[in-house]
């Protein structure tokens, strides 16, 4: 299990490495934005309100409020085209719409955007270093040069709506001097028309006071708060956290896996030591599901194959003793023969002993090709007219006595009687049927065969005996005889039908056996007409 845990925990590692990596790149990108954003709700509503004003001056008007502005708040601040400024097209837009723009050119400096006049694409410009201080006292001056043009009772009501109307990022409040919260030395400053600056919330912010003259009015500004960008801190824990949680979560499910495959290699083991029945728990649809799943399918064959070649090797031993038998009597025979006629007889008895025995062994090595795995099958159109013909060129001299004919055929829709198959297996899949059926028929065989639609059939049927309905499964069964002495007499060793159905087999299709009406029993292949690419 820990070779597992251990890669897959690596592998999470190294992705968590890389997650890392783009967090932290990710991380300072988003403190840059966040600081833009920051500096934008700290300066939209004062350049807003600058630009407003000026949006209904002349040009000269223009670089008088320009000039007085600027040495207000300390900077310069310049009335300039769009033209001159070139702006990305993206900045230009949001500029266009109202937007108050915030770039920064070099560490701890930013140039501020705000539209003047969008008919004649004019913009006021300011660059400032310290953005919250400057610009604190600056506004509290322009917003009660703005507050004083209306009545006092008017004025909070005035100072809302500019509030609204021109985006300032922070809180604009009048107080009464009894509401704020001034100790004497900053009630004084306010008196002397200083504004002040007082620390709120254990420093993390300011507020900016200044009076108005000639009424009880106090403005507040603020609580102005500084930017705090995340810190690099923050993600190591995340990434710890997270580092802990997929640790935890894949051990979790590797120790599920691992056991699921240890059962396994368990019955592996069995297999291994002779226990061939063993298997695998095969629950589940993933990839140990089917693994188990191959598996049990694997030690199925495996277990089949071995009881095959069990059988086969018991059923050889029996089938070779017969002709080995008549080969040691044909030679005692033929040595102690008296005439030249009679040795001869025995040589020929012989031959047809060793040609049974070649017959044997040809059968045997087909099934075993056949049966241990699939075999290489190069499909072919193959014309079963063509072939049905010429199998029964073959085989109907080697019988006379039985009449071996072409029965009704019906080709496909278009007349055509060609399908995919492998040409050596299906004509010796054809011949083993014909030739099972001369055997046991009295007087004729008949071969036929249909394509209908995707599907080709080839038919034998025979006069004989036929198969009781009982054994129809039992006759493909390798080395088994219904009548085992006729078979010995007629040559045939018990495969030639087991051959069939594994050529049918891996053809995908199935061989079947039924009653004729001939009177004895049909044989019938069924396979797909077109092979599926």
């Amino acid at each position: 299990m820990n070779s597992i845990f251990l890669r897959i925990y690596g592998g999470m590692l190294a992705v968590l490495v890389l997650v890392g990596l783009l967090g932290v790149g990710g991380l300072h990108l988003l403190n840059q934005v966040r600081a833009d954003q920051h500096r934008e709700a700290l300066a939209a509503g004062t350049f807003r309100l600058m630009a407003h004003n000026m949006s209904s001056m002349t040009p000269i008007e223009r670089r008088q409020a320009a000039n007085l502005w600027g040495r207000l708040l300390g900077i310069p601040l310049r009335v300039r085209t769009l033209e001159d400024i070139r702006l990305e097209s993206g900045l230009e837009t949001r500029l266009l719409r109202g937007q108050v723009l915030v770039e920064q050119i070099r560490p701890g400096s930013v140039t501020i955007y705000s539209l003047v006049s969008a008919d004649d694409r004019l913009a006021l410009t300011g660059e400032v270093e310290q953005l919250s201080e400057q610009l604190a006292r600056a506004t509290i001056y322009l917003l009660i040069d703005e507050l004083i043009r209306y009545p006092e009772a008017e004025q909070p009501q005035r100072l809302a709506e500019l509030k609204t109307a021109r985006g300032f990022g922070y809180p604009l409040e009048l107080l009464t001097r009894d509401s704020a919260s001034l100790d004497d030395d900053q009630r004084r400053r306010l008196d002397e028309g200083d504004t002040v600056m007082a620390l709120v919330n254990g420093g993390e912010a300011i507020r900016v006071f200044a009076a108005i003259a000639g009424t009880p009015w106090i403005m507040s500004l603020g609580p102005l708060r500084q930017l705090n960008p995340y810190p690099p801190e923050l993600l190591t824990l995340i990434g710890v956290l997270g580092l802990s949680l997929i640790g935890l979560t894949v051990y979790l499910l590797v120790r599920q896996l691992e056991r699921r495959l240890r059962s396994v290699g368990r019955a592996a083991t069995r297999i291994a030591n002779g226990q061939l029945e063993a298997r695998v728990p095969d629950a589940g649809t993933d990839s140990v599901g089917r693994l188990a799943k191959a598996f049990n399918g694997m030690a199925t064959h495996l277990q089949r194959l071995l009881a095959v070649q069990r059988e086969m090797v018991s059923a050889v031993a029996h089938e070779l003793r017969t002709p080995v038998a008549r080969l040691r009597f044909g030679l005692e025979m033929a040595g102690s023969a008296q005439t030249a006629e009679a040795r001869n007889r025995y040589l020929e008895d012989m031959d047809g002993d060793i040609d049974d025995l070649d017959r044997l062994v040809d059968e045997m090595l087909v099934y075993t090709r056949l049966e241990r795995g699939s075999p290489e099958l190069t499909f072919q159109a193959v014309d079963l007219g063509a072939l049905v013909d010429q199998v029964i060129g073959e085989l109907a001299p080697l019988r006379p006595a039985v009449q071996v004919e072409r029965g009704p055929c019906k080709p496909a829709a278009d007349g055509s009687s060609v399908v995919d198959a492998e040409p050596h297996y299906l004509r010796r899949a054809l011949s083993n049927l014909i030739s099972n059926a001369m055997r046991h028929a009295e007087t004729r065989v008949q071969v036929s065969f249909v394509i209908d639609g995707e599907r080709a059939q080839l038919v034998v049927d025979d006069d004989g005996p036929g198969v009781p309905e009982e054994a129809w499964e039992k006759v493909f069964a390798p080395f088994l005889r219904l009548d085992d002495s006729r078979t010995r007499a007629s040559g045939g060793h018990g495969l030639g039908l087991s051959i069939v159905r594994r050529i049918t087999y891996w053809h995908g299709g199935r061989s079947q056996i039924g009653h004729s009406d001939l009177g004895g029993a049909r044989f019938s292949l069924v396979w797909p007409r077109k092979r599926l690419k």
